[in-house]
């Protein structure tokens, strides 16, 4: 398949799904911060929003109507991203936001791979030349050091290690659920779609919550908005992305989100107050360069 250039406005849709993922991230941050559970997080935002979006449906009058093969499918994408979200959530209490957000979203070359290796498709060549560009300039911009990490204690660089492990586990089962989506369900309505596999996302994490003694809800003011805002934004970004990304070639346009860790970083500047040095300075330009590049492509610049 040859990826197409993005016209102006799916672009920014793009850009805008990785605002509010970012954005989810960092609200789940300050959730967890105030004492909610990773468990109860999951369930109100998957359960709140699958319920919207069958409304949504039942209002639209939409008839879908999954095949035996589609079903199974829902089912697995739903519990790979039930999965990814403790994982992810998991990574984000023992690691800065953007160090998790930034080994999280390796999630394009997993999506490439698992195309090639699930239905031997391969990735246009400048995607697979930008790609690297785009890790370096994240690698940058977040301030990923690995002798920091060494300075540390053992116990400290053993976190270090495990938040590490959690957010790639993260990555890899986003970018099967979305590798599956392209392939095998992307006939579905997308709010059908993403209505039943945040359903199936809430049904993994409810058992979780009783089986920890019930919900763990927010210790305060802020921790509510935290909760409130990742349900909102979460909702709206899944929403989006499996419907209008699988539409315009996941593995050939998703490293265009990779601009995500970088808004994170933005988000976190504001709200949690980080500070941006010159050089994490110098990888935000590489990365918005890079993303710009992506977006303005002509056809003809890549290849299949």
């Amino acid at each position: 398949m040859i990826p197409t250039a993005l016209a102006p406005l799916s672009f920014a849709a793009l850009l805008l799904l990785a605002g509010m993922l970012a954005g989810s991230v960092v609200a789940a941050r300050i959730a967890f911060d105030s004492g909610t559970s990773i468990y109860t997080a999951l369930a109100v935002r998957s359960g709140v929003t699958a319920c919207l979006l069958f409304v949504l449906c039942a209002v639209g009058r939409i008839r879908a109507t999954p095949n035996s093969r589609q079903g199974w499918m829902l089912g697995a994408i739903g519990l790979l991203l039930g999965l990814q979200g403790i994982c992810l959530y998991s990574a984000v209490q023992v690691l800065s936001v953007g160090m998790a957000v930034l080994v999280f979203n390796t999630y394009p070359i997993w999506i490439g791979l698992a195309s090639w290796g699930l239905y031997r498709q391969r990735c246009g060549r400048t995607v697979l030349i930008v790609m690297p560009i785009v890790l370096i300039g994240l690698a940058l911009a977040l301030d990923v050091s690995a002798g920091r990490t060494l300075r540390d204690s053992f116990g400290a660089s053993l976190l270090h290690g495990y938040g590490t492990v959690l957010a790639l586990a993260a990555s890899v089962l986003f970018a099967l659920a979305l590798t599956l989506t392209q392939h095998e369900v992307v006939e579905l309505d997308g709010r059908f779609r993403s209505a039943c596999t945040l359903l199936v996302v809430s049904s993994v994490a409810l058992p979780a919550v009783w089986i920890g003694g019930g919900p763990a809800w927010p210790g305060s003011t802020s921790g509510w908005y935290g909760l409130a805002a990742l349900t909102i934004l979460y909702g709206s970004a899944i929403t989006m992305l499996f419907t209008v990304l699988p539409r315009l070639g996941v593995a050939a346009n998703s490293p265009i989100m990779s601009v995500e860790p970088v808004m994170a970083m933005g988000l976190g500047a504001l709200i949690l107050d980080q500070h941006v040095t010159l050089h994490q300075g110098a990888g935000v330009l590489t990365v918005v360069g890079a993303v710009i590049f992506l977006g303005l492509r002509k056809a003809s610049s890549a290849s299949s």
